[in-house]
């Protein structure tokens, strides 16, 4: 069956229920694609599982996408092993209340999916019975994939580059600006932080205070500095025959090279000789 066929036959199945048929993107690996309403949505899962013709005998995953103001759509995919063709079904919940019917019972490999969605969105589904963590630690306070979920990694990874668009260098620094998106340290979380002096987003939020800077000893002004000793003033060591020896490191020094007195140059025939 061709996706069009699929969503057809469902809809068609579902003939008392506002359901809508499309199709998905993914030219070759289009899928048929049905919403239904949040009250039909266990009806429109057991429809696909026990038609003849559609024959979804195998559960693939089940997944939520945040709409914001919108709410929430819960997606499942399933799969015809026999007809080889698979099904997008959609339901769309309202955020104030993202309650939908478990369908553990109908596949019972939804289960580890239902836990996840409920650890990661909010959403509970009525009749699982188990819904605990899965994923996160106990005392994770959250729910990660909501789109008004700051996460911490944001906030601890110190964003690339050296200088971000809309920092200034008036005033002997700059102050760094966060890009978009990107809480102060201590704001992120489900508790929003209130306004604070420096603007929207910048009040205090608790957590661990920031470490201090490490503070420099000042470097002495160029009068304060000691003089360099002068040649004549570096340590010698003295060596065994009395004589002085400077110091490793020092360039040595001894007596003046002789100049030969004018008398004294060799002329060209005893140079010959």
């Amino acid at each position: 069956m061709t996706p069009e066929e699929v969503g057809q036959r469902l809809v068609a199945l579902l003939a008392s229920v506002e359901a809508t048929a499309s199709v998905s993107g993914g030219q070759g690996y289009a899928r048929a694609t049905v919403d239904v309403p949040p009250v039909s949505w266990r009806d429109a899962v057991r429809a696909a599982r026990d038609d003849a013709e559609l024959a979804f005998d195998f559960f693939d995953w089940l997944s939520a996408v945040d709409e914001l103001a919108d709410g929430f759509d819960v997606v499942v995919h399933l799969w015809s092993t026999g007809g080889r063709h698979g099904l997008l079904l959609r339901t769309r919940l309202p955020r104030e209340a993202a309650t939908v019917a478990s369908v553990v019972d109908l596949y019972p490999g939804a289960a580890w999916h239902e836990r996840e969605t409920y650890e990661m969105f909010g959403i509970s589904f009525d009749g699982h019975g188990e819904l605990k963590p899965l994923l996160l630690p106990p005392e994770f306070e959250g729910h990660p994939l909501r789109k008004e979920f700051v996460l911490a990694s944001r906030v601890a990874k110190p964003w690339p580059g050296a200088k971000e668009p809309g920092e200034s260098e008036a005033g002997g620094g700059r102050r760094p600006i966060r890009p978009p998106g990107v809480p102060a340290p201590g704001e992120w979380g489900t508790t929003p932080t209130p306004a604070g002096a420096a603007g929207v987003g910048e009040g205090p939020r608790g957590g661990t205070p920031a470490r201090p800077a490490r503070e420099r000893p000042a470097r002495p002004a160029p009068g304060d500095r000691p003089a360099r000793p002068a040649p004549g003033d570096r340590p010698t060591r003295p060596a065994a025959d009395g004589a002085a020896r400077p110091v490793p490191g020092e360039r040595p020094t001894g007596p003046a090279r002789a100049e030969p007195a004018a008398g004294d140059e060799p002329t060209a025939e005893e140079g010959k000789a």
